[in-house]
């Protein structure tokens, strides 16, 4: 028996134990008032002999006060307690994490670039999304789905660790990167319904109006969280490529970001515009974006009782029943 598991529903009788030193004090000096007593004048010419069984009498006093405590035990009620847990989830979240892979997202404001920053941060995302579906949609020129909504966490992140510039032409589609999103989501029939969308830039590619999309999303329900990334001022951008080592060459080119733009689709759709500027923003914006979306959980705990109070009864019975047959057997003649 695991006696971790038990507990006493009336622990309160529990102060009835005082009574049992107690009763061992008045035992002890009663005992000798027990024993019958013959007043002689002299004992000479008698013959004493000590009785084992006489000095096993106190052994009576003993199931006594043994049945005794164990009746105060029974009525404190032990029991022992198992739970059983259930874990029950609402219909959880999807999300679809369309991000942006053009040239400049190999800007080095962030290090050791932009879409490394991302990478990173992204995965750590997934982690502590256990409950969720995510997707992942890429878009520059234009866009696709790398990954659909899936429960399996491994094959999101293998997806965003294998992400990279150079699979799409370029320019920077956010209306398709958008649209490609809410596509993902249209037939969802989760509770909560997410995009997250990262750009670097402004919508100069694509033949879906980025705010045509947004109205798609709208009528959706689908909320929609857009990321400026990039920092304030000059970055170092790729602007051309070595012909013979096949390197990128980078210059200094100043950061725009339509944050007008992001900021209407995020107002739209009920979600939140941020801008990450350097990578602790970065990795604070998902957090947020983590605490804001959170899928309920909840947990139903069921306790199934044994009560332990019988057993005890049946000692405490039994105790008494051996001491009353001791008395009027073996210690009969010394009563």
């Amino acid at each position: 028996m695991n006696w971790s598991n038990v507990e006493f529903q009336n622990p309160e009788f529990f102060w009835l134990l005082i009574v049992i030193p107690l009763l061992a004090l008045w035992f002890f000096f009663k005992r000798k008032k027990d024993a019958a007593v013959l007043t002689v004048p002299s004992i000479k010419g008698f013959t004493t002999k000590s009785s084992f069984v006489s000095k096993l009498k106190p052994l009576l006093y003993l199931l006594r006060l043994l049945a005794l405590a164990a009746v105060i035990v029974a009525l404190a009620r032990p029991r022992n307690v198992s739970v059983s847990k259930r874990t029950k989830t609402n219909r959880g979240i999807d999300i679809v994490m369309a991000i942006d892979v053009s040239a400049s997202m190999l800007a080095r404001d962030l290090r050791p670039n932009r879409l490394e920053a991302l990478k990173k941060v992204a995965v750590n995302f997934v982690n502590r999304r256990p409950n969720d579906r995510i997707g992942i949609v890429v878009y520059a020129g234009e866009s696709f789905t790398k990954t659909p909504i899936t429960s399996d966490k491994l094959i999101v992140k293998r997806s965003i660790s294998e992400l990279q510039w150079g699979q799409l032409k370029g320019g920077t589609a956010i209306g398709m990167g958008l649209g490609s999103g809410v596509n993902r989501l249209k037939e969802s029939k989760a509770k909560s319904k997410v995009i997250i969308l990262l750009t670097d830039g402004v919508n100069n590619s694509g033949n879906i109006d980025p705010r045509t999309a947004t109205e798609l999303a709208k009528e959706l329900g689908i909320k929609v969280y857009t990321i400026g990334i990039g920092t304030n001022g000059m970055a170092d951008f790729p602007w051309s490529k070595d012909p013979r080592t096949g390197q990128l060459n980078f210059r200094k080119q100043q950061v725009e970001i339509d944050e007008k733009l992001l900021k209407e689709i995020a107002s739209e759709t009920n979600g939140r515009y941020f801008r990450a500027t350097d990578n602790e923003k970065l990795k604070a914006i998902y957090d947020e974006i983590d605490k804001l979306e959170k899928t309920k959980i909840e947990d139903f705990k069921y306790y199934n009782y044994k009560e332990m109070y019988r057993p005890l009864v049946f000692l405490a019975l039994g105790l008494l029943i051996f001491e009353f047959l001791l008395r009027n057997t073996i210690f009969k003649s010394f009563i």
